[in-house]
């Protein structure tokens, strides 16, 4: 049989062996015959006959060359490339036309490969992935991955089958990427790669750069175009980018979509995006928060893991609804003042053979030695700071939500375990730096590029680290040696506060240093006071269930706590569910226990709550000098017999400051006295044993003037009655 393909050209494309398939597929000129000649190439493996439709209308028949579907026709007359189109007849006599995919040029520039292999490419996903375009009129798909040390690699979908043969792709010089634009296809389509890695071995893979994804278990990228949402929160981007949440209050309710609410009498199914935006926007418009901070909504195969083992870095999760339901969801908070934080997790993704685990047969997003690419706690992989086009993709997908979902901040999970080689590792299970330390000095630099790139791109937007040791810095600028986040969770307050006020009052004075030694530290970082998800699981029960006591004075020890929080220095975070005394520990498998409210006790802790977010956000002096010793000063932290504090918290003038008091017992206290800075009426403007909170109803009368005794190095004292387990908020009136 006559043709211009040598057999080794045949071979490697029937058994998916060639780095650049339009070396033989498509149209070529070529010699033939002493002349110069067309050629046009073609595999269609599930063809009986194939012809190539000129233009013009001239049609060429194709010869078979290949029983696998590999088919040639010489256009005689032809020595010009022209434009074609190919019809198809399979064996039942179904004929179709179709635009031969390899008829187009390469796409991406080679500024954008050099970009991508430098690890400056911040906009990857625009490149990237699986993008709906037209070249030269023709409507199609372009596909790029990055796949280095592939032989071959393919688009495989229903559109064709999922036969791998049917549309290889070409690799882009030595960039790695592979590039293939797919005409006839598009919003909507099915799609995977199919990679032939460098020992020979055939993979499946989901795209990494994929705007969504099946509904799981399916594990299926699908094409979707993204742009052009209509977006109205236009006032508050303007806004934001004026904002510096540092010295704003900064009220956040944690939340997991999945279990915030469900729908019982539909089998229990999830809300969608766009049910849940009203619904959970009202809900905390109620209650007097500033922001929502959204568990990972980025795709993830297993519910269990609660969106923190990712597999779709740039595909927000399908479980409830599409890309344009998710930006309906966060315009929709935006256009009622609710800023919207997502968890994000670069520290280390999962195993699953659909994802990114070896993806081109190598480890080519991981560490190779598993001393650096196993996080043996989590059975998870860590991501190779080291290599550029990882840092990239990483970035990317950072900067990626705030660009095209317009959220507001990032918070970054497991940071403490990128900062650290040995991090939950014994001896000889680690390799020190190369200067002989314990820091990761690869995931550093990325963070503090990150960092950089996120607010340089996008001012009033926040990062925050979930950072659980004592490293230095962590939210201090680079430019003075620091990681460059905006804020830190307070891991280390948590931690002591839960374990002093879980304890039975009696005891509490032997741990009055729990309770204090937060102050210690409290303006090292521009911290955020957290009770967060992690508290309420595995087995820790809920934070009402921590307390102990009777019922009554469950309730008030939550108050007390949550009181105690919101009045010390830091933003705040607290955990759904935690606001109206949820009883259950969380579970991602089941909606919180709204039944609750039926009941009084709950009723009123939901409104303790939502008057404290209000008391907090009304008041200066609670959150404008928060990482500024200036904004605090202790006026009796010593009284550790009576498990009382005592402390002022000042605003950014001087003069506008508020005196608390905290009662961690259930003894009542008359005739307390504490020292004051000036001679005024101290107005009681918060107390949380209200019986409107469900408390005993102690108080103050309304307030006190201050006496001319001097008391505990101040010139004027207050003599109180201080409620049981309580927290009280007084404000000088002049």
């Amino acid at each position: 049989m006559k043709t211009t393909l040598t057999d080794e050209q045949i071979n490697r494309i029937v058994k998916m062996s060639h780095h650049d398939p339009f070396e033989v597929l498509g149209a070529h000129i070529v010699e033939w015959k002493g002349q110069s000649v067309v050629v046009v190439r073609a595999m269609v493996p599930h063809a009986d006959r194939l012809t190539v439709v000129a233009a013009d209308g001239t049609e060429y028949p194709m010869t078979r060359v290949h029983i696998d579907g590999v088919y040639e026709a010489i256009c005689a007359g032809r020595s010009e490339i022209f434009g074609y189109r190919l019809r198809a007849t399979d064996i039942g006599g179904h004929t179709w036309e179709f635009i031969d995919p390899y008829s187009f040029w390469p796409v991406l520039s080679d500024f954008d490969l050099q970009l991508l292999g430098e690890g400056n490419h911040f906009k990857s996903y625009d490149k990237l992935g699986a993008h709906p375009l037209e070249i030269g009129g023709v409507a199609g798909t372009l596909f790029a991955v990055w796949a280095p040390n592939a032989r071959a690699v393919s688009v495989v979908g229903n559109f064709n089958a999922w036969d791998e043969r049917r549309h290889p792709m070409r690799v882009r010089g030595g960039s790695g990427i592979w590039e293939l634009f797919i005409p006839g296809i598009g919003h909507g389509e099915v799609y995977k790669y199919r990679i032939r890695g460098p020992h020979g071995q055939l993979i499946e893979k989901a795209d990494p750069h994929a705007n969504y994804s099946e509904l799981r278990p399916r594990t299926g990228s699908v094409i979707w175009n993204i742009e052009g949402y209509p977006w109205g929160d236009e006032e508050w981007m303007a806004r934001r980018a004026q904002t510096n949440l540092l010295y704003k209050p900064l009220s956040i309710y944690e939340v997991h979509l999945g279990s915030w609410m469900r729908v019982p009498e539909e089998n229990d199914r999830f809300l969608t995006y766009r049910e849940l935006a009203p619904r959970l926007v009202d809900y905390v418009l109620e209650m007097g928060y500033t922001h929502i901070e959204l568990l990972p909504v980025m795709e993830h195969p297993f519910d269990g893991s609660w969106g923190y083992q990712v597999t779709g870095y740039f595909a927000p999760t399908s479980r409830y609804g599409t890309p344009q339901d998710f930006m309906y969801f966060i315009d929709y908070c935006h256009q009622h003042g609710i800023g919207v934080i997502l968890d994000w997790v670069p520290a280390h993704f999962p195993r699953d053979l659909h994802s990114l685990v070896r993806f081109d047969g190598t480890a080519l997003y991981e560490y190779e030695d598993p001393r650096k690419g196993e996080h043996k706690d989590w059975g998870t992989l860590i991501f190779n700071f080291g290599r550029n086009e990882v840092r990239n993709f990483l970035v990317s997908s950072g900067l990626f939500w705030l660009d095209k979902y317009h959220v507001d901040g990032l918070r970054v999970d497991a940071v403490a375990s990128m900062l650290y080689l040995d991090y939950s590792r014994r001896p000889g299970e680690w390799e020190p730096n190369i200067y002989g330390g314990n820091e990761n000095l690869e995931a550093i630099a990325f963070i503090r590029r990150f960092n950089e790139l996120c607010y340089q791109y996008y001012p009033g937007v926040i990062t925050v680290a979930e950072e659980s040791t004592s490293f230095a810095g962590v939210s201090r600028p680079t430019y003075l040696g620091g990681l460059g986040f905006g804020f830190k969770w307070n891991m280390g307050w948590m931690n002591d506060t839960l374990r002093y006020i879980q304890k039975d009052p009696i005891y509490r004075k032997y741990h009055h240093n729990d309770l204090t030694f937060g102050l210690i530290y409290a303006f090292s970082e521009n911290f955020i006071q957290v009770i967060s998800h992690d508290e309420v699981v595995h087995g820790k029960g809920s934070l009402l269930s921590k307390m102990p006591g009777d019922d009554w004075q469950k309730f008030a020890n939550v108050r007390l706590y949550l009181g105690f929080m919101y009045t010390h220095p830091g933003k705040k975070l607290l955990f759904m569910g935690s606001e109206f005394g949820q009883w259950r520990e969380w579970s991602e498998a089941r909606s919180l226990d709204w039944h609750l409210l039926q009941w009084e006790p709950h009723q009123k802790l939901r409104r303790f709550v939502a008057d404290l977010n209000r008391l907090y956000c009304r008041e200066p002096a609670l959150y404008e000098r928060d990482s500024d010793p200036a904004g605090f000063e202790w006026i009796d932290l010593h009284d550790w017999e009576h498990s009382i504090i005592s402390y002022i918290r000042r605003a950014a003038h001087p003069a506008d400051y508020l005196v608390i008091v905290c009662n961690f017992t259930p003894v009542p206290r008359e005739g307390y006295r504490i020292g004051v800075p000036e001679h005024c009426l101290y107005r009681e403007v918060f107390n949380s044993d209200a019986l409107i909170y469900g408390g005993s109803n102690m108080g103050n009368r309304g307030g006190f003037w201050s006496e001319a005794l001097p008391w505990q190095g101040r010139p004027y004292s207050l003599n109180l009655t201080v409620p049981p387990l309580s927290v009280c908020v007084f404000k000088p009136q002049r």
